[in-house]
């Protein structure tokens, strides 16, 4: 009898376990990005996974500069294939892979600042509870970037 408790104690954790490694959180989605230096929201962005397992970034909606300030409406001091581009619309984050050894970390990608024109290294960590995300833009190693943390939304409207 206690043989039989004990055993279905242990299939019932393994369940669990099983059922919460198989429903882990993905980037995708729809994130609201903060600016890490003045903390007003700035845009939406929707990832998305490829068919070839990397995942992308486009600006689905922007948020309306507070203060008065100037409106970015196109890429102007970005690199071709993106220069004179509308912002919305805009990929700006491409090639960005999960980290096998590393779960809910995605490495390997690239990140445009359309304000800049610059394209980073990109890298982002997923939070364990899937609504929260920190994007790493750096040149050479990591310590030389800035992270933003975005925040999971349902929808490309604010």
């Amino acid at each position: 009898m206690q043989k039989n408790t004990l055993m279905k104690g242990i299939m019932g954790i393994s369940l669990t376990v099983f059922t919460t490694l198989s429903f882990a959180s993905t980037p995708e989605g729809f994130w609201k990005s903060i600016d890490d230096r003045t903390g007003e929201q700035l845009s939406i962005v929707e990832i998305k996974k490829k068919p070839d397992n990397t995942y992308t970034g486009t600006i689905v909606y922007r948020y309306p500069v507070l203060g008065g300030g100037t409106v970015l409406t196109n890429c102007v001091k970005c690199p071709e294939p993106f220069k004179n581009k509308p912002i919305q619309g805009l990929q700006i984050a491409w090639g960005l892979k999960e980290d096998p050894k590393n779960p809910n970390q995605y490495i390997d990608g690239r990140v445009l600042e359309p304000k800049t024109g610059n394209i980073y290294k990109g890298k982002a960590q997923l939070s364990a509870d899937g609504k929260r995300l920190r994007m790493r833009g750096y040149m050479g190693i990591s310590a030389l970037g800035r992270t933003q943390v975005w925040i999971r939304t349902d929808s490309a409207n604010p």
